[in-house]
């Protein structure tokens, strides 16, 4: 069967855009295929710094051929309908129409559409011009004397070529033939821009692929990265050193060359002075370069970059070019690392600025966080200052540390101090060394190695696969930084919403969710949530001032709805079950863990109690009981809809004189034993416990639904029968919401 070639060929891609590009154009074309009947075997796309690519192997030669019935207005109809079907059928009379009959409707016209499939060059040529010419690129642009042209072509950068071949592997592949501003498609491609610039043609995927190699070309992303890596490797070996591996670093690098070759660049020992993350941030960042480290762990200097070009003298001058830009920044970056642990000059300024935070103007850091709270640096226009929400952050982590077990002293002065770094210069220069540098900073002015730990790590966890803090000091540190976070933007009702979520409070969300459970913290939320609603809203009434110190908590309590609180808590229940089921856990489970209303405030018991039931209902009485209580829960919501009644109508006590079956006295006295062990067991957090003594009713249950009628001709048995079905599930709601679980 035939296949296809697609090529792109234009001025340099953004690195960043290639994957997703290329990801596109498979996803436009192929179901531009798909739609029109044209269905193929497998489909393959690449990208470059230089050109998009794509593959599709195994398509029909042509269209199959379509047949279809359309029904039209029924016999008689007035003569517009008429002239409306004739005309959407592509019919010049009804004379081509025939005629069914229904037995309800009457007679009725169907016109019988056929439609001969058309050649897959044909095919192509109509659809392709619209999928370049609608490219979802990020950014665009338009050049050239048709630029300022209605409908002038826009591109990522200046198309050049397009390569559009079609044909059986037997064969001479067909050119497929249309243009696109200005462009036409043809068989014509080029090679590496320096080192093989010159024309030539193609035919199908495996003779282009061999033509670009030839051409200094690697087409394929995930090759150029492996050639990257393996080279890189081997370099550093060759030097007794290490190659530090960064993967969003290859990735960004094996989109900027198609031909790449590794090579050894260097500087001076004495910028090894410098913290070598800085190092690491400045080589990467500036110049997109892989650093390298010693037998002993520490940074060597040395560094590999990757060039595009096989030079004539080895690399020898571009080695030598990044070098001199490396040792250049480096400058800069020892500059701003020795500045920032001098004293300001000013510092006595901001002694107002420090007093509310307990800072020390005698030591370097403490006079950058008070210089960020006095110079009124802006946290959000409705949520006052940077210095104001310091003051939040630390007496919210004074008050939770003692319930993560940290030092309530030690995690206060961490939270006045975590903010501090952003006023220095390598952090204004790096901003991903955030939290890395005043962790460095509080180290050199002699903090608590916890303190300066948690200065570091409360911006954590900031992605799925980073690590949560697992000293206390860090944990409450880091929880009041989301939780003053989530609760901020909560009080002036900028929630996420669909895809939007500029304030990354997704993210804030999960970040609370991980290091609670990953470091196996009960935490009722509700509280902190109620009164940090509070706090928030105290800071905007005072336009960006705290008023926290002269408010005693009843009248902040006051202030704050309780409805935004309860939905926050819901927006975290939402976050947890998204957390819980990439673990693998059933989305049902963690409903009807919810949905018993206890604990719905503590994350940690409401997972202890999802594993709990998961295990429960893994088990033969499990299973039963759930049948059980779904029969029950199915009776009393038709009973209830049959007398107009809300859920919840047969919620009064059963009478003890009106149960006449021995099953109807087991049951209630089961459901007697079953609520109080499993209350107990709730109350000490043993929800295995709880499971256990609802597996004692199964067997109750079972025998009441095999033996008892709840619809008894006796009104008055029918209603106590359906009060003690209520306290059935009454009694399993106490430990989960059956009702929400699946089968």
């Amino acid at each position: 069967m035939p296949d296809l070639l697609l090529e792109l060929f234009s001025e340099e891609i953004p690195a960043r855009m290639q994957r997703q590009a290329a990801a596109d154009l498979k996803k436009l074309v192929t179901d531009a295929l798909v739609e029109r009947g044209l269905t193929y075997e497998g489909a393959e796309s690449f990208a470059t710094p230089r050109r998009l690519a794509l593959a599709v192997i195994g398509l029909p030669a042509r269209q199959p051929d379509q047949r279809e019935e359309r029904k039209g207005p029924r016999v008689g109809a007035p003569q517009p309908a008429i002239d409306g079907f004739l005309k959407a059928a592509g019919l010049a009379s009804l004379d081509q129409a025939k005629i069914e009959k229904d037995p309800k409707k009457g007679e009725f016209y169907v016109a019988v559409v056929e439609r001969p499939g058309r050649a897959t060059t044909e095919v192509l040529a109509e659809f392709l011009p619209g999928v370049i010419r609608s490219f979802p690129w990020p950014k665009s642009m338009r050049w050239g004397a048709a630029s300022a042209g209605a409908g002038a072509l826009t591109w990522v950068r200046p198309l050049h070529s397009i390569v559009c071949a079609f044909g059986p592997e037997t064969e001479e592949p067909e050119i497929v033939r249309f243009e696109v501003g200005g462009v036409a498609a043809g068989n014509v491609t080029r090679g590496h821009r320096f080192m093989a610039p010159a024309a030539f043609t193609v035919r199908r995927l495996e003779d282009y692929e061999a033509k670009l190699r030839d051409a200094k070309v690697v087409l394929d992303a995930d090759r150029r990265k492996q050639i990257i890596l393996a080279d890189a490797k081997n370099l550093a070996l060759a030097q007794g050193l290490e190659l530090i591996e960064d993967e969003g670093l290859l990735e960004e690098v094996a989109g900027l060359v198609e031909w790449p070759v590794a090579l050894i660049g260097e500087f001076e020992e004495r910028f090894l002075d410098i913290p070598g993350e800085v190092i690491r941030a400045t080589i990467r960042a500036n110049q997109k370069c892989f650093v390298l480290k010693r037998p002993d762990g520490g940074l060597a200097n040395r560094f590999v970059l990757v060039s595009n070009i096989e030079a004539s003298d080895g690399g020898a001058a571009i080695a030598a070019g990044n070098g001199r830009v490396v040792r250049a920044r480096l400058s800069d970056a020892l500059y701003f690392w020795q500045t920032d642990r001098k004293p300001l000059p000013d510092a006595k300024d901001y002694a107002a600025a420090a007093a509310p935070l307990g800072l020390d103007l005698a030591k370097p850091l403490d006079q950058r966080m008070a210089k960020l709270a006095h110079l009124g640096v802006i946290f959000h226009e409705k949520l006052g200052t940077q210095g104001a929400r310091a003051q939040r952050i630390v007496a919210l982590a004074k008050e939770l540390a003692p319930r993560v077990g940290a030092d309530p002293a030690l995690a206060a002065r961490a939270a006045a101090l975590a903010k501090a770094d952003l006023m220095t210069e390598v952090v204004g220069e790096f901003p991903e060394t955030q939290g890395l540098m005043g962790r460095r900073y509080a180290t050199l002015q002699g903090e608590d190695a916890r303190v300066a730990a948690a200065i570091e790590e409360h911006y954590r966890p900031q992605g799925p696969g980073d690590r949560v803090p697992a000293d206390p000091v860090a944990i409450a540190v880091a929880l009041a930084d989301k939780l003053d976070t989530l609760t901020g933007f909560w009080a002036i009702d900028e929630k996420p919403t669909g895809s939007k979520d500029p304030f990354a409070l997704r993210r804030a969300a999960l970040g609370v969710i991980r290091i609670v459970l990953e470091n196996g913290r009960q935490l009722a939320l509700l509280p902190i949530l109620v009164q940090q609603i509070g706090y928030n809203n105290q800071t905007v009434s005072s336009e960006g001032g705290s008023r926290r110190a002269q408010l005693p908590i009843s009248e902040l309590f006051k202030e704050v709805t309780d409805e935004k609180a309860a939905d926050l808590l819901a927006f975290l229940h939402d976050r947890l079950k998204v957390y819980l089921r990439d673990k693998g856990a059933r989305h049902d489970l963690i409903d009807a863990a919810l949905g018993s209303g206890a604990a719905g405030d503590d994350l940690l018991m409401i997972v202890r109690r999802v594993e709990a039931l998961a295990a429960f209902l893994d088990s033969e009485d499990g299973r039963n009981l759930l049948a059980g209580a779904k029969r029950a829960a199915n009776i009393l919501r038709a009973e209830a809809k049959k007398e107009k009644a809300a859920d919840g109508a047969f919620a009064q006590p059963h009478a003890p004189h009106l149960r006449v079956a021995h099953e109807e006295h087991a049951l209630a006295a089961a459901i007697d034993r079953a609520r109080g062990e499993a209350g107990a067991a709730i109350g000490a957090e043993d929800f295995s416990g709880a499971m256990r003594a609802l597996a004692k009713l199964r067997a109750p249950v079972d025998a009441f639904f095999e033996k008892v009628t709840v619809n008894a001709d006796d009104p008055a048995l029918r209603l106590n029968r359906l009060r003690l079905l209520e306290e059935l599930r009454a009694a399993t709601r106490g430990v989960a919401d059956f009702s929400k679980i699946a089968g």
